[in-house]
């Protein structure tokens, strides 16, 4: 399954959740095929350099450099050709939404439903999805 994994989701596998972290792992072992653009790629630099965020985290900056490092070598590279704006009420929101339709995927994996369900512009093969539901999902 081809997904979007929301900032979010990466931060909370960061910070121990079970649900994000069990995403993460999934796509670590190729269950999950994540996809990756630049400005999503940015909003993740950003959020891990805040140190602040992560002072109940076990893992050290450099830990989750690695981390993502790790992440990214299973996710597939996506260029993003066509906007479709406006679309979501949070306009920083609306990159996740251009990725997975560039990219062909089935789910954006957020905690942030509320936002992301309420686009303007709707796409069939597309569902925006909790960790906790992708997992039920998944499940064998």
């Amino acid at each position: 399954m081809v997904i979007v994994v929301d900032t979010n989701v990466f931060v909370g596998a960061c910070l121990g959740s079970k649900a994000s972290a069990a995403v993460i792992a999934s796509c670590l072992q190729q269950k999950l095929f994540p996809l990756m653009g630049t400005a999503l790629l940015m909003e993740y630099e950003d959020v891990l350099g805040r140190d602040e965020i992560f002072l109940k985290s076990h893992l050290s900056r450099e830990e989750r450099a690695e981390l993502l490092d790790i992440f990214l070598s299973t996710c597939q590279w996506t260029r993003i050709y066509f906007g479709w704006r406006p679309n979501l009420p949070d306009e920083g929101d609306n990159h996740l939404i251009e990725l997975a339709v560039a990219g062909g995927a089935t789910r954006i994996v957020t905690h942030n439903l509320r936002d992301l369900r309420s686009r303007e512009i709707r796409f069939d093969n597309l569902l925006v999805v909790t960790p906790e539901q992708l997992l039920q999902e998944i499940a064998p």
